[in-house]
């Protein structure tokens, strides 16, 4: 079992943070002033308003930003800025056990999957696949997806359903295991190193925006020759967005369905998590359920 963090309450203070690529300052003031909607007061990492080519800081700012937001015993929860790209850089220089010991709610997704599937395997936490700050507060995002952040506050299960989302069943049946997984191009990059995914009995979920289809297609190859299609108990395909040269999202489905239907076990896609809206947040690390013949997920609470 995971450690699951304590629950948020009103009042308390969340930390802010830029791990992976920058966002423009400018843009900050609506991301703070949806924490303050959620009734928490925050404190801004060093890493936020730096910048570089692609980074937000140097390697050795943006770790000992990390470390700093885990020990400082005010900071409840830490909210990732943005995606991008860096998260692997310093994957191998985070030290695992303080998080263990000053277990905190970690919430980010797309590049952020690295950091979840490391702090889940070196730091047995469970973390959130939810929307990054820099998506919140402007126009587009919706209702459902504000909704998601209440799982940090009381601790309750999610039932995902048809009735968020058109769901398709690919391979009927059911399965329970571990929810971990997130994005597609950064769960195929921990291959063959010290990070490399554990899919053994695990409901993976798989996202990803901007990819050609046969980017996908190898992807998906990897992963079969890796053995963790063959590994895993069932499989939750969330949004795959900006898909280049035309393709349609069956496309990639029909991708998904030439990989795992020779597997025989449950998989769902049409789930709306990854880079859309809404973006429904899920905790990874915990036990869930997915009947790809009624087409539910069922998930269970990610805070105590």
């Amino acid at each position: 079992m995971k450690i699951r963090p304590k629950r948020l309450n009103i009042g308390d203070t969340v930390g802010v943070v830029a791990l992976s690529s920058p966002l423009a300052m400018e843009k900050l003031p609506e991301k703070l002033e949806f924490l303050e909607s959620l009734g928490l007061r925050y404190k801004l990492g060093e890493t936020v308003g730096l910048t570089g080519n692609y980074l937000s800081g140097t390697d050795e700012e943006r770790l000992n930003d990390l470390h700093k937001m885990i020990q400082d015993p005010e900071i409840k929860a830490i909210f990732c800025l943005r995606g991008g790209y860096g998260a692997a850089r310093i994957a191998d220089r985070i030290d695992y056990q303080l998080l263990t010991e000053n277990p905190k709610i970690f919430w980010g997704f797309s590049d952020i999957t690295y950091f979840h599937n490391a702090f889940q395997e070196y730091s047995n936490i469970v973390t959130f696949h939810g929307p990054m700050l820099s998506s919140v507060g402007s126009n587009h995002f919706s209702e459902l997806s504000k909704k998601m952040f209440q799982q940090l506050f009381i601790p309750f299960e999610i039932q995902y359903d048809a009735n968020i989302s058109p769901l398709q069943t690919i391979v009927p049946g059911s399965a329970r295991g571990e929810l971990t997984g997130g994005n597609l191009h950064r769960l195929v990059s921990t291959l063959g190193t010290k990070f490399e995914f554990d899919a053994k009995g695990k409901i993976l979920l798989f996202e990803d925006i901007g990819e050609p289809l046969q980017k996908i297609d190898g992807m998906l190859n990897q992963l079969r020759l890796a053995r963790k299609l063959d590994e895993a108990a069932g499989f939750v395909i969330g949004n795959f967005s900006e898909l280049e040269d035309g393709a349609q999202i069956e496309d990639v489905w029909n991708i998904f369905e030439e990989y795992l239907k020779p597997l025989k076990k449950p998989v769902v896609t049409g789930f709306m998590i990854g880079h859309c809206e809404p973006n429904i947040a899920l905790p990874l690390g915990v036990d869930a359920i997915l009947d790809a013949d009624l087409k539910i997920l069922r998930v269970l609470p990610g805070v105590e």
